[in-house]
């Protein structure tokens, strides 16, 4: 395994924000005492042409200035480019090691999945996972699927990468909830709405269905928008999952024979580390 992380991804936060420092600073120990052999590197910024292929120049510029609140949940953080920048230059890494036969995860903040072609929000500045699928398709893959078991729908993911035909997306997330949106299906978009406090067992079962669904599309490359928020002491949502569904996500992975990288995207609960652990080390089978 190896986890692309930069120590400089905690430097930004906001007073009672549940996208916080914590989420990492906590998680990094962890792992790196638990799995000393796994590989860490820092990775480099994306590159402006590299963020071009999901969002519009005059979106990169607002986030660069980044002059006023982008909306209530997503706040002009000082350098927030800076470190948005390195996160989708994480996803693209991570993408890229699975294309060259490793298992890669990338720990960092912010998160991705809710930031459209052209704003910011949900926590979310550039679309990590829509980045990296992109730029795997201009370097090396011919198919990418997306598996994104966040608790909230990944409404920008959707909007970067609907009706592409290289590009198969599904989304297992509660549903009414932020943001509202990921209800229907429809060309290469399977969206799988789950009402709050659904069993685990069921719940379990439609992220794993939804993910076979994903491998019949015949993926070169398969990236996981990885949030944890579905577990059931998440404060945002209400959801039944609890750190043996993750584990068992992980595991799923395992059997899968196609390079895959994930992306951590939500998770606001102090159990976050355990429950990446467990997705983690149950993937590489340890």
């Amino acid at each position: 395994m190896i986890i692309f992380h930069d120590p400089q991804c905690v430097e930004y936060s906001s007073a009672g924000h549940p996208e916080r420092p914590a989420r990492i600073t906590r998680t990094v120990p962890l792992l790196q005492d638990r799995h000393r052999h796994w590989e860490w590197c820092k990775p480099r910024s994306a590159t402006k042409k590299e963020l071009l292929r999901a969002h519009s120049p005059e979106h990169i510029e607002r986030i660069a200035k980044a002059e006023e609140d982008f909306d209530l949940d997503t706040p002009a953080h000082p350098n927030i480019g800076k470190y948005a920048g390195k996160s989708a230059g994480a996803a693209i890494e991570a993408a890229r090691a699975a294309l060259g036969g490793q298992r890669a995860f990338s720990l960092m903040r912010p998160p991705g999945h809710h930031a459209a072609r052209d704003r910011a929000m949900g926590f979310c500045y550039f679309n990590n996972i829509a980045i990296a699928t992109l730029d795997a398709l201009e370097t090396g893959a011919n198919r990418v699927a997306i598996w994104d078991f966040d608790a909230h729908y990944g409404n920008g993911t959707e909007e970067i990468v609907a009706r592409n035909p290289k590009i198969a997306f599904a989304s297992i997330h509660q549903s009414p909830a932020y943001p509202g949106t990921g209800l229907t299906s429809f060309a290469n978009i399977d969206n799988y709405p789950i009402a709050p406090g659904t069993p685990r067992s069921e719940h379990v079962d439609v992220a794993e269905r939804a993910l076979q669904k994903l491998l019949k599309f015949k993926p070169d490359l398969l990236l996981v928008s990885a949030g944890f928020d579905a577990y059931s002491g998440d404060p945002l949502v209400q959801m039944t999952l609890e750190q043996d569904d993750f584990a068992r996500f992980g595991e799923g992975l395992g059997k899968i024979d196609i390079p895959t990288a994930a992306i951590l995207e939500g998770g606001y609960s102090d159990a976050l580390p355990e429950l990446i652990d467990a997705f983690l080390s149950n993937w590489t089978s340890e």
